[in-house]
């Protein structure tokens, strides 16, 4: 089993070029504005599961009981 620093995790970002919505990606390292800036706007996560991460780039956008990642992760597992 892989080093919990080098698993791949899930995040939320929003594209720099389209500019509204979330896109989710999996990424082994934590983003920063060097290695994604050009790509993403802002990032959210880690997310603990895909469900979660998928969830919060259907339903998250302009959802406002959606303020963290916890929130989506609990919604996801509610929504089923």
């Amino acid at each position: 089993m892989r080093k919990a620093k080098y698993r791949k995790r899930w995040y939320l970002g929003i594209p720099a070029k389209v500019g509204i919505g979330y896109e989710a990606f999996r990424c082994s390292y934590t983003p920063s504005w060097k290695k994604q800036g050009t790509k993403y706007l802002s990032v959210t996560g880690p997310f603990r599961t895909k469900r979660g991460a998928l969830w919060a780039q259907k339903y998250g956008l302009f959802n406002p009981f959606f303020r963290n990642v916890n929130d989506a992760e609990r919604m996801a597992k509610l929504d089923g």
